[in-house]
């Protein structure tokens, strides 16, 4: 007699209970972790839509890790260029109300607070992010400037820019200190002031306006300009003058008016009137040449500075600086390209010629890219550094009587060279349009993120609570079944043939 029959059962439902515990342990799973399936192919059609929402999210998380250490980068820049700001500030109160109070080394309270507001700079323009320098532009992995110490007092066989502007000051005062001007009395009663040479140093004459009465005044003319004064034709009357219009390396101009008196001595920029043409004569080429040694000290050496500033400071990798073509220098004539090797180059990062922010990008969107690079030699940075290292680099020594004179010329030039600058707001406007894009763009992403999170919680997620109640009916199904199996299993033969 066969049983066959009881054993296809059993094992029927064996299969059936193995089942089960397949689904069960699939609705184990989805409870835990809230999905479907944990493959693609177990979302049967849907699974194109999930695969693309789910590159969709990976993009935004992506966006949103470049917005986060851009964030980082640009607040740390922000926060060097709000201190660079603050030192601008310093030093032009300094300069406001600096007077001739030195520590003996010939250097005034302006002169100390730019050299260490200078050294402040230099710091904060080597500023990093990580291992990421952020004002050299391209080369995030070396530093933007130079020391301090060489910027000033150069390295080894590289020039600094003291030495920059002490042998510009030999080229634009010339051996007598008379800014390259050569004053002489042609005849008795004339007096002749003529630039020494075609060059581009020292005073250069640009006109002159004369109402002194009798006198023949002609020129600046020819090449190099000259002008003459001559009173053969009888002396002036008290209270005439004569003013002469000087070009300096710095592209401002001075003037110079010397009065005509009877007083004897005369009294400052004043020619006593003599006794004849010829004694007025020798008593205004006194004044003149007074007058054009004063200007030369004062005006004409701030000026010096601020040139060779420019062409220090104006220099880098690209374009080596301009220096005085000598020794030796008082006559020289011309100007002579440097190199790296023989003159510092302030700013070692990355010089191109592209906007600087443009050094830096990144994509923070699908279509959106933002620019917060920055280099250190760009127009407002350059302009600070530049005036804080001049005031510190000119000698003003308080014992010099012309002291209070050079401190006022120079605090004057520059001054006005940071007024006219940007400063460094310029920069901090460009980083605050990109912080505002990434915030504009990061909200969008935040958006759009919970959109796709939602779309796709609906295809590949699960209902807990559906999940519960399938689990709870699917174990009591187990249970039955289970009982059955177990009540077939204890069927023997003599229990079938009953």
């Amino acid at each position: 007699m066969s049983v066959s029959t009881v054993g296809s059962q059993s094992a029927l439902l064996i299969q059936q209970l193995m089942g089960m515990r397949q689904q069960f342990d699939d609705l184990q799973r989805q409870l835990s972790t809230g999905q479907k399936s944990d493959t693609y192919a177990g979302l049967g059609t849907d699974r194109g839509v999930t695969v693309s929402l789910n590159a969709q999210l990976a993009a935004i998380g992506a966006f949103g890790d470049t917005i986060n250490n851009v964030t980082t980068r640009i607040n740390v820049m922000n926060t060097a260029l709000g201190s660079m700001s603050d030192l601008e500030s310093a030093v032009k109160s300094a300069m406001a109300g600096a007077g001739n109070t030195g520590d003996g080394s010939g250097a005034t309270i302006a002169q100390q607070t730019a050299q260490s507001s200078l050294d402040q700079m230099l710091s904060l323009l080597n500023t990093q992010s990580g291992d990421r320098y952020l004002f050299s532009g391209r080369a995030t992995d070396q530093p933007a400037v130079d020391t301090l110490d060489h910027i000033l007092n150069g390295n080894g066989a590289q020039a600094g820019l003291k030495q920059l502007i002490a042998e510009r000051n030999q080229a634009d005062l010339g051996a007598d200190g008379l800014g390259r001007l050569v004053i002489s009395a042609p005849t008795a009663s004339s007096v002749s002031v003529a630039e020494d040479a075609v060059s581009p140093f020292g005073l250069k004459l640009a006109s002159v306006n004369s109402s002194l009465s009798n006198a023949t005044v002609s020129g600046p003319s020819g090449s190099p300009a000259a002008l003459s004064v001559d009173f053969s034709g009888g002396n002036p009357s008290d209270g005439d003058s004569i003013t002469l219009s000087f070009n300096l390396p710095d592209g401002t101009g001075e003037n110079l008016t010397l009065t005509a008196t009877t007083n004897s001595p005369p009294g400052a920029n004043q020619f006593t009137i003599g006794a004849t043409p010829a004694a007025t004569a020798a008593n205004f080429q006194a004044a003149l040449t007074t007058g054009i040694g004063q200007l030369a000290a004062t005006s004409l050496t701030a000026a010096s500075a601020v040139a060779a500033s420019n062409d220090f400071f104006n220099a880098d990798a690209n374009n080596p600086p301009q220096r005085v073509a000598g020794p030796p220098f008082d006559t020289a004539t011309a100007m002579t390209a440097g190199s790296a090797a023989n003159t510092v180059i302030w700013y070692t990062g990355e010089a191109g010629s592209d906007p600087a922010r443009s050094t830096a990008t990144a994509s923070v969107d699908q279509s959106l890219v933002v620019s917060y690079g920055a280099r250190a030699n760009e127009d407002g940075i350059r302009s600070l550094v530049q005036n804080m290292a001049t005031l510190a680099a000119v000698d003003i020594s308080p014992s010099d009587p012309n002291a209070s004179g050079l401190s006022g010329a120079l605090d004057q030039r520059l001054t006005a060279n940071l007024a006219a600058s940007s400063g460094v707001k310029g920069i901090e406007t460009d980083l605050a349009n990109a912080q505002t894009a990434m915030n504009n763009a990061q909200a969008r992403q935040q958006q759009s993120s919970v959109t796709l999170n939602n779309y796709l919680q609906q295809i590949a997620g699960v209902s807990n609570e559906e999940v519960g109640t399938k689990l709870l009916e699917l174990q009591t199904r187990m249970q039955a079944s289970m009982q059955t199996t177990a009540i077939l299993f204890q069927t023997s033969l003599v229990n079938y043939l009953k």
